[in-house]
């Protein structure tokens, strides 16, 4: 499409360019706005969700802690012999000495379980005896007056609907806590945690510069701990947005607790999105700037560029029409006569171009190859953090050198291979490697064997194909009831006069629903929306792509129990990607 007329005749006067111009200029200012905009509010929304999901995650886990605290303590008071032994015998007797050694144990086990910030106290009214049952994280003054007050609320008829009911605040020394007590005729389990520590994990969370995170009782007063002066003036509202009227830069965010006559409040500051904005609007300046700079220079240069341009655009016309070269001899430019032979050079180009669509298509597929071959589940990891994180609590050092180095080869192995293909012999170091680390997690529920044979070592299979099987074995496999062996078995087989490698997975678990193994079997898809079956549908497609339905996966149940995967693969793989 030419903007110059084809043939010689009247001009368009530079105003006409310099109207097309500024009316795309403006037009493209106004959408940059408003997309500007929308983007600002389309990522505070989503921070905000982020965020109230977050919270929601954290008290739905705290109300569960809350509940199992509560319950194991009236459990504890009601049934448990020990306390019984302690509320029969004299405080200074063998019998009672040695259930309160009893009870410390297993509340120090339940204080590991839910954090270190949980204190447990039990208090005998009829012999005035009042002591911790799990190692304390506050300071002794504050349990001095901890003892006097929960001595009072002893005295309170209402105790039960005050104090076991409901998860409540108190005000000890000049720092809140939040306790339970639980009655039993006149024996009491206390359990209190800091009002800062219960809100420590939301704290580390990034809500902005100005940011915060508190405890509201039924009074709308916090209470928790601000952290330094910003914090305070947070709690006082006396920061002031920059852009009040186009980004609403705090936002709040409350959750109740349930069980608790407190609740949760989260204060978001954007201070960021305002920045944004202002270089939004310097951006938009600045265009403007530059278009009326190339007003200016359209004018300056109409009769030095845009005629010859004209000119330019005409020859290339002849060419367009008769084939023949263009006449670049009368041109005022030496760049235009330049031109010609790069619109020669052009043409040649062109050609190539068709070639590399080709070729990019095929880097496209390795691209998605990749990313199916790469996607990696974040919880593993935490999951090897957490298993080192209690082993260091119950002094396991060498077995935590072993989950150190295990999991090390693990990720190495993923994260250092970008290869399509990789040896028998390496993918299947790695699955041992994973099931090592699978071991120290669930111990003695499961065992597993490998069977492979020498001269299959070096063939060559697509990377965490196995791991895929594997992995799906012990999630559906592995319980802490019965142990389940898993097994893989490497053998060889000709079809068709190829060699093929044929390698079986199976378990003796309750192997796949019938559901599942129906559509596997007839080739369906299988759902996954809510975040299932993703490593198999991947698996299956990294195939289709790499071996164009040469390589085969079987799935089935076996007769004593237990799924069975059989994946045969050629020998050699294809050269294809």
């Amino acid at each position: 499409m030419r903007l110059l007329p084809k043939k010689t005749g009247k001009p368009y006067p530079v105003k006409h360019y310099v109207n097309i111009m500024l009316f795309i200029l403006f037009t493209a200012l106004i959408l940059d706005f408003i997309i500007s905009y929308a983007s600002i509010s389309i990522v505070k929304q989503q921070s905000t969700r982020y965020l109230r999901d977050t919270a929601d995650l954290y008290i739905n886990r705290i109300n569960h802690d809350f509940a199992y605290i509560n319950h194991y303590m009236g459990w504890t008071l009601a049934n448990d012999e020990i306390m019984k032994t302690m509320d029969k015998s004299q405080t200074a007797s063998t019998e009672f000495l040695k259930s309160n050694t009893q009870l410390h144990q297993r509340f120090t086990e339940l204080q590991k379980n839910y954090g270190q910030g949980y204190n447990f106290f039990f208090y005998i009214k009829n012999k005035d005896f009042f002591l911790n049952c799990a190692p304390l994280s506050i300071q002794y003054p504050d349990y001095l007056e901890l003892k006097k007050q929960v001595i009072s609320y002893t005295q309170d008829k209402n105790i039960y609907e005050r104090f076991y009911s409901e998860w409540t605040p108190i005000h000890v020394k000049n720092k809140y806590f939040i306790i339970n007590i639980v009655p039993y005729n006149d024996s009491y389990l206390i359990c209190l945690i800091s009002a800062d520590e219960l809100i420590r994990p939301l704290r580390a969370i990034n809500l902005g510069e100005n940011g915060s995170v508190s405890l509201i009782n039924e009074k709308r007063e916090s209470i928790s701990t601000p952290i330094g002066a910003r914090e305070k003036q947070l709690q006082q509202n006396t920061f002031k947005p920059a852009l009040p009227s186009l980004v609403q830069s705090q936002t709040t965010v409350s959750r109740q607790f349930s069980n608790a006559s407190f609740r949760v409040q989260m204060i978001i500051r954007f201070g960021t999105f305002e920045k944004i904005m202002v270089a939004q609007l310097l951006i938009i300046l600045l265009a403007l700037i530059i278009a009326l700079t190339l007003c200016v220079v359209m004018l300056y240069f109409n009769k030095r560029v845009l005629k010859p341009i004209q000119s330019f655009s005409d020859n290339l016309a002849q060419l367009s029409e008769g084939g023949r070269d263009p006449d670049f001899e009368s041109s005022k430019l030496i760049e235009l006569e330049d031109a010609n032979l790069q619109f020669k050079i052009l043409i040649e180009q062109i050609k190539r171009f068709k070639i590399d669509i080709y070729e990019k298509e095929l880097d496209k597929q390795r691209i998605q190859l990749d990313y199916m071959k790469l996607q990696i589940k974040p919880h593993f990891f935490l999951n090897c953090l957490t298993n080192i994180y209690s082993m260091a609590q119950m002094q396991m050092y060498k077995e935590i050198e072993h989950m150190t180095l295990s999991t090390s080869k693990y990720f190495r192995y993923i994260f250092q291979n970008g290869q399509n293909f990789v040896r028998l012999k390496d993918e299947i170091d790695h699955v041992r490697v994973f099931l090592d680390i699978q071991q120290h997690r669930y111990r003695n529920a499961f065992r597993y064997q490998i069977e492979e044979l020498i001269d299959t070592q070096d063939i060559h299979i697509p990377p965490l194909v196995l791991q895929t099987f594997i992995e799906n074995a012990v999630k559906y496999a592995v319980s802490r009831v019965s142990e389940v062996q898993i097994s893989l078995s490497v053998s060889r087989l000709i079809e068709h006069h190829e060699d093929m490698a044929v390698i079986r997975i199976s378990d003796s678990g309750p192997g796949f629903a019938p559901s599942i193994l129906e559509k596997l079997v007839s080739g369906h898809p299988l759902d996954q929306s809510d975040g299932n079956h993703i490593g198999i549908m991947n698996t299956l497609q990294r195939l289709e792509l790499l071996y164009r339905r040469k390589a085969e996966i079987r799935f089935g149940n076996r007769e004593e129990g237990g799924a069975c995967v059989t994946l045969i693969f050629p020998f050699h793989p294809p050269e294809s990607l």
